[in-house]
């Protein structure tokens, strides 16, 4: 044979295959698996930033968002209505008829009228706003807060030492008139029936 490659005894020359082609198929091996790591990883962070939404609409669309509901605000105890409480009205100015206008204003709004006149020497023209609202103790969150209505800036105090449930209403030097009926109608509903406090509930 006048070949490259000459025959001798019973023993054929090795043939090598290309190393070429090998390097090809590890590489193209190499790409699919970076291709499918880099896939995964795509479908991770998407889940991250999504926070698992697909999952929760798979299962049964279930909504975990917190939901506000309204419930009323707890009071210690009912306040009282205008027509259980009486009101002395007295008069701390220099005006004269003021209690008496003032009197005869808080029956018609449904409050009782207890003594109507002049301030004690205590109170007498030494207040200097619309007025004070004077009662015991007890009368700070019940009798105080109602009659507070029909004078918003008054400044409500309490004796320790005094007794029963009337209270005062003593005019001051900066009082023009009582607050407006309607508006005192109003402040009075909100007092007595506060709006509900929201609170927040999950829904899963």
């Amino acid at each position: 044979m006048g070949g490259k490659y000459r025959i001798t005894g019973n023993r054929y020359p090795r043939m090598r295959r290309p190393r070429r082609r090998g390097r090809l198929v590890v590489l193209a091996t190499a790409a699919v698996v970076a291709l499918g790591v880099a896939g995964w990883g795509t479908l991770q962070l998407v889940d991250v930033f999504t926070g698992g939404e697909s999952e929760a609409s798979a299962a049964g669309g279930k909504d975990c968002a917190p939901r506000t509901k309204a419930s009323p605000s707890p009071r210690a105890q009912p306040l009282p209505e205008p027509r259980t409480i009486t009101v002395n009205v007295l008069n701390a100015t220099t005006r004269s008829g003021l209690a008496k206008k003032t009197a005869d204003e808080l029956k018609k709004r449904g409050f009782k009228i207890g003594d109507v006149g002049n301030a004690t020497k205590e109170y007498d023209k030494k207040v200097k706003g619309p007025g004070v609202l004077l009662g015991p103790a007890a009368a700070l969150d019940t009798t105080l807060p109602v009659l507070g209505t029909q004078l918003p800036g008054a400044e409500r105090r309490t004796e320790a030492a005094r007794k029963g449930a009337t209270v005062d209403l003593v005019i001051g030097d900066g009082f023009k008139d009582l607050a407006k009926k309607p508006d005192a109608d109003r402040a009075l509903t909100r007092l007595i029936k506060p709006e509900p406090a929201p609170t927040t509930k999950k829904s899963c």
